[in-house]
């Protein structure tokens, strides 16, 4: 299949996808009657109106948490496709994943010692 072609399913593939999104909008909007309920735009916890207002303010520990979070699951999306090549670039790939390993838990070494990992 030369280049041409590729691109050419590419296209086909990518036109295709943008109609059907497209078509099942429109036939959504033909047939589905949106229906106006009075509690419908409340903001609401499990099922009861909030007593809390929506935009309230989340503690700061939480920050902690989310960046290790972000960490390790960057960790995951780094080493699947590193697994995928470990046995073509050998040594060179372990040891550069070892030096994300290791970055990644001075890291959390960090957030360890400043009590990011401790209930607060």
């Amino acid at each position: 299949m030369s280049a041409l072609q590729q691109y050419a399913l590419l296209l086909g593939l990518a036109v295709g996808t943008i109609g059907l999104a497209v078509s099942l909008y429109g036939i959504s909007r033909t047939f589905g009657k949106p229906r106006q309920e009075e509690g419908k735009d409340v903001p609401a916890t499990a099922g009861r109106p909030s007593r809390d207002p929506v935009w309230a303010r989340y503690h700061i520990r939480y920050y902690g948490y989310a960046l290790l979070f972000l960490a390790f699951d960057m960790e995951m999306a780094y080493m699947y496709p590193w697994a995928v090549v470990y046995r073509e670039l050998g040594l060179v790939a372990l040891l550069d994943m070892g030096v994300f390993l290791a970055i990644l838990f001075l890291g959390l070494l960090y957030g360890w010692s400043q009590g990011a990992l401790g209930r607060q």
